[in-house]
C-alpha cells in the first residue's frame, strides 16, 4: 500500500503495512489539531506504533480535542464511520455513545483517572442502525513530559457474551419457573448403586420430609413410603423401564411421616452411560386432581339429577350465552313457547322479544356481565305463532369454575292469566268509580228535574190550546224518562250497606294483604305501623275504595322497586292514614288538579277519576285529605293524608 505522495520520513515515522498505518501515513494531519505527521512528538509516535501492532481493538484519542486515531482491530467496530473517523474528534465519531463514555475520557484525560470497564451497556450505530451492545475496555492515560497527552483505549465488544449468558439464566430461570409452576419435583435415580438425588425443594415438600432427612431411596420408597397396593404396579413400570428401555410411567399413593396419604405420578427417562444407568425424572403431587376427579364423577351424577329436574319442572328454564344465543330449553319451554329444543337452540333470545323491547336485553346481559343478578323483571316475550306473552323473569349469572360469568341461566313464568286478572280488577276499579260519579252527576240532577215535572204540572191547567197541551204532554213524557233513568243510575250505585263501627288500621291491614304479592313481584319493600286501635263509623266499602286507589297509585309510581310506608295514627279528634312512597313523584304543576275528575298524568292506564272519589268518600264521611310530591333527580316522592275524625258524618247522622 506505498503511495508515492508519502514522504521517506513518514514511512519511517509510521511502521508497518497494516490498513491503518498506510491510512495514517497518507492523511493530512496538517488540517487536524495534531499537525502536519513530521512534527509529532516522539510521545504520540511511539503511542501511534503501540496502538497499531496491537492485535486487540485499540483507540488512541490525543490532545485535549481527543483527535481520533484507531487500528485494524477497530475497523469491525467502527462499519460506515470508517474511514472517514480517523482524524476526527472522539465525540463527534462515537456522537451517539458520547453521553455514556465522555465521563470515563474526561476522568482519564485531566486527571489521569484509569477506568476499567466490564460488559458496560453502549448502543452503537452499526451501518447506519443504532444497535445495543455491551463493551468492555480499559483507559490508560499517556504521559509526555509529566503531563496526560492522550487516552489509550483498548476495548472489546463483549455483547455476544453478555447475550449468551442472559439467555443461560434466562433459560435456566424458565426450566426452574417451569417445574414451580407445573408443581414438578425432580430427581436423579441411579438404579445400579441404588442412590437417589433430589434436584429441587419441591421433593421434600411433596414426600413430607426435611433436607436434613435426605432423600429416599428406591428400597425405601418402595417398602416404607408406598402404600402396599401399589408396590406391584411399580416393580412392573421399573422392569418396563430397565429391561425394555421404556419411559417410567407410575401413579400411585405414597404415606408421608405424619401418615397422610397422597398420590403422587410419577415419569422418568433411562439414561445409560457406560456401567452407570439412572433415571432422571420428575414427581408430581396429584392428590388434588385425583379429588378432583371423583368430585366430578360425583357433580356428573347431580348434573344428571338436576336436568332431570329442569327437564321436568313446570317454570320455563332457558340458558344463554353472553351473546344472548339460546344454549339449553326444557320442556316447559317448549310448551309455552311453541318452539322444540331442535328448533331455538343456537339462535338468539331476540328471537322471543319483541323488537321494540330488543334494548331490555342489552341492559340484561350488561347486568350479567357484571354478576349481577335479575329478580321479577316483567316484561313481554312472542311465542312461535306470534302471541304476546306477559312473562317475568329471573336471570342470573353462570360462572365457570374460576368464577368467570360466561352465561346466564334465566327462568322465565307465564303471568298473563295474572296481568288480565289486574286487568280486570282495574277496570271494575275504573266501572265502579265511573258509577259512582254518575250516581253523584245523578243524584244533583234528579232535584231539578222534579221540581222542573212539578212545574209543569202547575202549568197544565193554564193551557187550553190543544197544540199546546199535547207540547206539555211529550215534554212531561221526556222529563219522566229523564228522571226515571236519575233515579235508575241513583239508585245503582249507591252504597247500599249501612254504616258501622271498625278500625281503620283493620281495613288497612286487609288492603295491604291484597296488594303484598303485587309489591313483591315488583320489589316493593312494604313498611307499615298500624298504631292505632280506635274504632269510627264509617261506611267500610268506601273507605277500602280509598285506600287501594291511593296504594295502586303508588305502586305505579315505582316501576323500578321502592319503599311503600303507611300507617295509621291517633291525631287529636281523629284518626290519620299515611301512605307514603319513593316513586317518581307528580310535578309541581300538575298537584292542585289530582283531585280533580278524568284528571291524569297516565294517560295510557288512568281514568282521573280515583283521586276524585277517593276525596269524595273521604270529604263524605267529614273528614279531609291531601298530597305533597317531590320529583327531583335525587329527592322524589308522594306522600298522601288522610284524616278522618272520631265523630263522622255518618256517625252524626245515625245513617
Amino acid at each position: 500500500m506505498n503511495s508515492p505522495g508519502l514522504t521517506a520520513r513518514a514511512k519511517t515515522l509510521i511502521t508497518g503495512d497494516s490498513e491503518m498505518a498506510y491510512r495514517i501515513r497518507a492523511h493530512n494531519w496538517a488540517e487536524t489539531p495534531l499537525g502536519p505527521l513530521e512534527e509529532w512528538s516522539e510521545t504520540l509516535l511511539a503511542t501511534v506504533n503501540l496502538m497499531l501492532h496491537s492485535p486487540f481493538p485499540t483507540i488512541l484519542s490525543w490532545g485535549p480535542e481527543m483527535v481520533f486515531l484507531y487500528n485494524d482491530a477497530a475497523i469491525s467496530t467502527l462499519t460506515v464511520k470508517h474511514p472517514s473517523a480517523l482524524g476526527g474528534l472522539y465525540r463527534n465519531v462515537f456522537h451517539e455513545a458520547w453521553d455514556l463514555v465522555s465521563g470515563d475520557l474526561e476522568a482519564c484525560l485531566y486527571r489521569g483517572e484509569t477506568a476499567v470497564r466490564d460488559n458496560m451497556f453502549i448502543p452503537i450505530l452499526f451501518n447506519g442502525v443504532l444497535e445495543d451492545h455491551y463493551w468492555s475496555y480499559s483507559l490508560i492515560p499517556v504521559y509526555e513530559g509529566g503531563v496526560i497527552a492522550g487516552v489509550y483505549d483498548a476495548f472489546r465488544n463483549t455483547t455476544a457474551i453478555v447475550t449468551g449468558a442472559r439467555r443461560l439464566r434466562e433459560s435456566e430461570a424458565k426450566l426452574k419457573l417451569a417445574t414451580e409452576v407445573a408443581k414438578l419435583g425432580v430427581f436423579v435415580w441411579n438404579t445400579v448403586e441404588d442412590r437417589t438425588s433430589w434436584e429441587n425443594d419441591l421433593m421434600y415438600e411433596i414426600f413430607g420430609r426435611k433436607r436434613e432427612d435426605g432423600p429416599v431411596n428406591g428400597a425405601m420408597f418402595l417398602n416404607e413410603v408406598l402404600h402396599p397396593e401399589y408396590r406391584e404396579a411399580f416393580q412392573r413400570a421399573m422392569e418396563s423401564t430397565l429391561q425394555k428401555g421404556e419411559a417410567f410411567d407410575f401413579e400411585g399413593i405414597i404415606c408421608l411421616p405424619d401418615k397422610t396419604l397422597r398420590w403422587i405420578e410419577v415419569k422418568g427417562q433411562l439414561q445409560t452411560e457406560g456401567p452407570v444407568e439412572q433415571i432422571l425424572g420428575t414427581v408430581r403431587d396429584i392428590t388434588q386432581f385425583k379429588r378432583d376427579e371423583e368430585r366430578l364423577r360425583e357433580n356428573s351424577k347431580h348434573l344428571g339429577e338436576l336436568a332431570a329436574i329442569v327437564e321436568s319442572s313446570e317454570d320455563v328454564i332457558i340458558s344463554k350465552d353472553l351473546n344472548g344465543i339460546i344454549t339449553s330449553w326444557n320442556e316447559a319451554a317448549t310448551r309455552l313457547f311453541g318452539y322444540s329444543a331442535e328448533e331455538i337452540v343456537g339462535s338468539s333470545i331476540l328471537r322471543l322479544i319483541p323488537e321494540h323491547l330488543h334494548s331490555d336485553e342489552k341492559i340484561i346481559i350488561e347486568s350479567i356481565r357484571a354478576g349481577r343478578r335479575i329478580e321479577h323483571f316483567e316484561t313481554i316475550r312472542l311465542t312461535k305463532d306470534g302471541r304476546s306473552l306477559d312473562v317475568s323473569l329471573t336471570v342470573s349469572p353462570v360462572k365457570d369454575e374460576q368464577g368467570k360469568v360466561i352465561g346466564a341461566s334465566k327462568i322465565l313464568r307465564d303471568i298473563s292469566g295474572r296481568r288480565r286478572i289486574e286487568q280486570s280488577l282495574l277496570q271494575a276499579e275504573k266501572i265502579a268509580a265511573t258509577g259512582r260519579m254518575a250516581a253523584t252527576i245523578a243524584h244533583e240532577i234528579n232535584n231539578p228535574l222534579e221540581a222542573v215535572v212539578n212545574l209543569l204540572y202547575l202549568l197544565r191547567p193554564m193551557i187550553t190550546d190543544p197544540v199546546g197541551i199535547n207540547y206539555l204532554g211529550s215534554a212531561e213524557d221526556e222529563l219522566g224518562r229523564v228522571s226515571h233513568i236519575a233515579k235508575q243510575t241513583l239508585g245503582y250505585y249507591r252504597e247500599h250497606a249501612s254504616a258501622s263501627r271498625v278500625s281503620l288500621a283493620e281495613i288497612v291491614q286487609h288492603a295491604i294483604t291484597i296488594y303484598e304479592p303485587r309489591c313483591t313481584a315488583a320489589d316493593i319493600e312494604i313498611r307499615k305501623s298500624l298504631d292505632s286501635s280506635r274504632r269510627v263509623v264509617l261506611r267500610r266499602g268506601e273507605i277500602m275504595q280509598v285506600i287501594s286507589n291511593l296504594i295502586a297509585n303508588s305502586i305505579y309510581a315505582m316501576p323500578s322497586g321502592g319503599v311503600l310506608s303507611i300507617s295509621v295514627e291517633d291525631a287529636a279528634n281523629g284518626i290519620l292514614l299515611t301512605i307514603e312512597d319513593n316513586g317518581i313523584g307528580i310535578a309541581a304543576e300538575n298537584l292542585p288538579r289530582v283531585f280533580e275528575a278524568f284528571f291524569t298524568t297516565r294517560s295510557t292506564i288512568g281514568t282521573g277519576i280515583g283521586l276524585f272519589v277517593a276525596k269524595q268518600f273521604v270529604e263524605g264521611h267529614g273528614g279531609r285529605i291531601g298530597i305533597e310530591s317531590r320529583n327531583g333527580a335525587e329527592d322524589h316522592g308522594t306522600t298522601v293524608r288522610v284524616f278522618l275524625p272520631i265523630s263522622t258524618a255518618y256517625d252524626q247522622s245515625g245513617k
